[in-house]
């Protein structure tokens, strides 16, 4: 489980990054963003190891 979520956070950062620097898709990128970094979060803070 933290394996999927921390691909998952990874992927939606690139894909931020991407729409930041190549879109303009207003709010979306920014949401996606957000999710990311929940995500980064939850696993820093549930301490699992890699």
């Amino acid at each position: 489980m933290g394996n999927l979520l921390y691909t998952i956070a990874v992927i939606l950062v690139i894909f931020w990054a991407i729409g930041f620097f190549a879109f303009s898709l207003g709010s979306i990128i920014h949401v996606l963003l957000v999710i990311a970094v929940i995500a980064i979060l939850f696993r820093l803070i549930s301490g699992r190891s890699v």
